[in-house]
């Protein structure tokens, strides 16, 4: 056995494993079939605790910080202990304890061994926009494949099916084509939770992070690569940018787990696990802006629709996900410069530290547009469905209502009212939110509230006469003009492309209700007047395509398959074009 093969063992085992994991939680067993998997753990577990002392053997140079031998310690105390402790040969489907353990075993093993995996990019042959658009492809047939498993589902999933809704979760959009609190069982939800949470951030985005929490670095190609995903122009701070996320991330989605299980745990009908499922659920399907919810109507539901805290709640946490993580980022350090300045308890004894521009330009623009589209968005739809949709609710209720309607377009895809009952106006009001979408960065689509802001700022300075796009004292450089009116453009023109072919496919269909469907695919919202699940499988094809499209994002996309120009040093004569 050679060098190479000895180092990567323990990964080998733990695929293995997985697999293993795979076949037994997503397929019915039998009683004999079982007890072989049960043992097979056994030997699995005995595996990895022997590779894991080799590779470090045979290759000890590769593992030189303590950080990573403590890890490594502690995980390899962690292994022994469950080999020692659990029951191998009394295991059935009622220990449940004993096989979550041993899920969470095998899933640190396998990332752990996959994260140490130094990946160097050829970016001759797959760029950074490839690669990324490849890690959620990868993703999506995995999330596929398993949704397809018996267990997963309580009566059978066709492959379109299980391939539209592995694409809506991954791309966070929330269209469904099947109800996933009837039709997937515990196992196939918590399967698409994991496909939110990773599409919502970002595969490259984990294992990134882990290949440096285990290895204890990233090789300069990787945070090339992330750095461009997480849009950190500084390589330097490409980890910091990473920790910074996950953590943000994973607390507000626990906040938000808090808030709606307090919400809702005196519900009738609900058990205590239950009640826990459920806010983990919907705390991660809300920050991710993905949509999904386990009730057939989702907030519609006649035990929800009136629990406006619970509605307050979700919102803010898709609005908080929607503003992308260079805001959130930006605002933290806003916040630490002001504690240091203001609350500080020997602020008084220290001098004033000054930071000239706090708040970036891009942070003032995105905060700026997402109150005006939420101010303008609740006012319309409070006057267009006063009468409506907003005729069941009172009060303050009406205005929180209209709030939430109002935010959700903008890739939420939560829906508190009956969508297919809204008037036209409305719609199209509705429309033209999801076309603008979440913030860039975010776990929301759309063309982004940056790129309609830029457009309008472009628009009213030709208006003015001004030869550049000024704000708050900055110039806005031509590239990210250029950049907004190609995102703008593209969408369009994708978003058109598909309404025709739909209408060809699906005559049958209401033409405004299509509409609706594309924009709300292509943007990665969720919204639905009620057609989806009666689409045809041409249909479903194309609806998954626009959502994969939609979250990749069509400017990127594009980037996967054209090669770069080189840069040229030389200018040609400029002549101008008439436009007007």
């Amino acid at each position: 056995m050679n060098k190479h093969t000895l180092k990567y063992g323990a990964l080998f085992i733990s695929i293995m494993a997985m697999l293993t994991m795979l076949f037994d939680v997503g397929f019915y067993q039998d009683a004999k079939t079982l007890k072989v998997l049960n043992y097979s753990y056994f030997i699995y577990l005995l595996g990895i605790i022997v590779f894991i002392p080799i590779k470090y053997i045979v290759d000890f140079k590769d593992y030189p910080k303590l950080r990573i031998w403590i890890n490594e310690l502690v995980l390899w105390g962690f292994y022994n202990y469950l080999l020692v402790t659990i029951p191998f040969g009394e295991l059935s489907n009622g220990a449940a304890n004993y096989k979550i353990w041993l899920f969470i075993a095998i899933t640190t093993s396998l990332v752990r061994e996959f994260s140490g995996m130094r990946l160097n990019w050829r970016y001759k042959h797959a760029n950074p926009a490839a690669i990324f658009i490849f890690s959620f492809a990868l993703l999506v047939v995995a999330g596929t494949v398993m949704l397809m498993l018996p267990r997963a589902s309580y009566s059978g999933i066709s492959f379109i099916d299980a391939l539209f809704t592995s694409t809506s979760a991954v791309c966070v959009t929330g269209l469904i084509v099947v109800d996933t609190g009837s039709c997937f069982t515990v196992f196939g939800q918590s399967i698409i939770l994991v496909l939110i949470q990773l599409g919502g951030i970002g595969i490259m985005t984990f294992t990134s992070f882990f290949a440096y929490f285990f290895m204890g670095g990233v090789s300069y190609q990787n945070l090339v690569l992330v750095g461009n995903l997480t849009n950190e122009n500084k390589i330097a701070e490409v980890i910091g940018t990473l920790k910074k996320i996950l953590f943000f991330t994973f607390f507000v989605e626990l906040i938000g787990v808090v808030l709606i299980y307090i919400n809702i745990r005196y519900l009738s009908g609900y058990e205590q696990s239950e009640t826990l499922f459920f806010s983990v659920f919907h705390a991660i399907s809300a920050f991710c802006n993905a949509g999904f919810s386990t009730l057939a109507d989702s907030f519609y539901d006649i035990n929800f629709r009136f629990n406006y805290f619970l509605h307050v709640t979700i919102a803010l946490l898709f609005i908080v996900g929607g503003l992308g993580f260079p805001v959130i980022i930006n605002l933290f350090s806003w916040l630490k410069h002001w504690f240091i300045n203001h609350l500080h308890p020997l602020h008084k004894h220290r001098k004033t530290i000054h930071q000239a521009h706090v708040f970036s330009l891009n942070t003032r623009l995105v905060l700026y547009t997402t109150l005006i589209l939420l101010i303008v968005g609740t006012v319309m739809f409070f006057l267009l469905e006063y009468n409506n949709t907003l005729a069941e609710h009172k009060g303050l209720g009406k205005f929180i209502t209209a709030f939430f309607c109002a935010a959700t377009p903008r890739t939420a895809g939560f829906n508190t009212v009956d969508t297919s009952a809204i008037y036209i106006p409305t719609a199209m009001f509705i429309i033209l939110l999801m076309w603008i979408g979440a913030s860039p960065a975010s776990t929301g689509g759309g063309i982004k509230t940056s790129t309609i802001a830029l457009a309008i700022l472009n628009i009213a300075s030709l208006a003015r006469g001004k030869q550049k796009v000024e704000l708050n004292r900055r110039q806005i450089p031509e590239t990210s003009i250029r950049r907004s009116f190609a995102f703008m453009f593209l969408a369009l023109l994708i978003i058109g492309l598909v309404i025709i072919i739909l209408l060809k496919s699906e005559p049958d269909k209401n033409a405004t209700d299509l509409m609706f469907e594309v924009f709300s695919a292509f943007s990665t919202v969720g919204l639905s007047r009620g057609i989806t699940g009666d689409l045809s499988v041409t249909g479903k094809y194309i609806i998954s395509f626009t959502m994969f499209i939609g979250r990749v994002g069509a400017l990127t996309f594009l980037s996967a398959f054209i090669r770069k120009s080189k840069g040229k040093l030389f200018q040609y004569p400029s002549e101008s074009i008439l436009i007007n």
